[in-house]
């Protein structure tokens, strides 16, 4: 086990709780608009203090890889998560880290990740797009959103591409989070339908395979009992006749002459 093997199993689960911290900070000032300053600006504070352990987090393991370079290329997603949340139009982009750390904790298998990404996804997808829209559209002119309620019911219905009508975003950026999580909405679905595709095909293979290594089984025990019945047919035959010599001919030897 490399190095930044063991540190990403170290860091696995406390990374963890620092993405569940830090949606809660985040989450807490949208959700409750009207709360004291104080309260507010300590939400802030720990929002800047878990996104800095994120980027120890990535330095570390750049630092703790043998090939940088590549290690760098190779997850220019964590890399692009945590540098252009720094501009301000951009901070929604925050968000994607619980599912950078979410794809560092799911199980080893392709399935297993799959399962992850399709519930943890989704779930996840809705509550960052209804705190995400809610932040954006509360105090735009005209918005029929100024509610956590009212942006998580608008995540739901356009995930779900139902789209009531009912609450739809008025600013750009609001325009924006709406057309990702259309897109994200129709992913999510579609990885659901190869997931559940690939199980059923999977289940169809598995009694398959059984009901042949069965079958197989029974024509094994069908010739092995043929062969047991050939062998008892052999012993209890009568053995052929013994043969006592050629019989006597004229040509042969000591037979008696032919009457004239």
């Amino acid at each position: 086990m490399t190095r930044l093997q063991r540190w990403a199993d170290r860091t696995e689960v406390p990374l963890i709780v620092v993405a569940l911290v830090f949606l809660g900070a985040y989450a807490v000032p949208i959700v409750r608009p009207d709360l004291p300053r104080t309260v507010v600006a300590w939400c802030e504070a720990i929002v800047t203090v878990t996104w800095i352990l994120f980027g120890v987090d990535y330095l570390v393991r750049v630092l703790l890889a043998d090939h940088r370079w590549r290690f760098v290329r190779s997850n220019l997603f964590d890399l692009a998560v945590l540098v252009l949340p720094l501009l301000r139009p951009l901070r929604l982009l925050r968000l994607l880290a619980l599912l950078s750390v979410l794809n560092r904790s799911t199980a080893d298998n392709l399935r297993g990740k799959v399962v992850v990404y399709a519930t943890g996804g989704a779930l996840l997808l809705l509550i960052c797009a209804g705190l995400a829209i809610t932040d954006e559209e509360r105090l735009a002119p005209d918005s029929t959103i100024t509610s956590f309620g009212d942006g998580l019911w608008w995540a739901i219905t356009t995930m779900t591409t139902v789209g009531y009508g009912d609450r739809y975003p008025v600013t750009t950026t609001g325009r924006v989070i709406a057309a990702a999580l259309m897109v994200g909405g129709i992913a999510l679905l579609g990885v659901v339908t190869a997931t559940l595709a690939s199980w059923m095909v999977q289940q169809v293979a598995e009694a398959t395979e059984a009901d042949q290594t069965v079958t197989k089984a029974h024509i094994d025990q069908l010739a092995a009992r043929i062969e047991d019945l050939q062998g008892e047919i052999r012993r209890l035959a009568p053995p052929p006749p013994a043969t006592t010599g050629a019989p006597a001919g004229p040509d042969h030897p000591g037979a008696a002459p032919a009457s004239g």
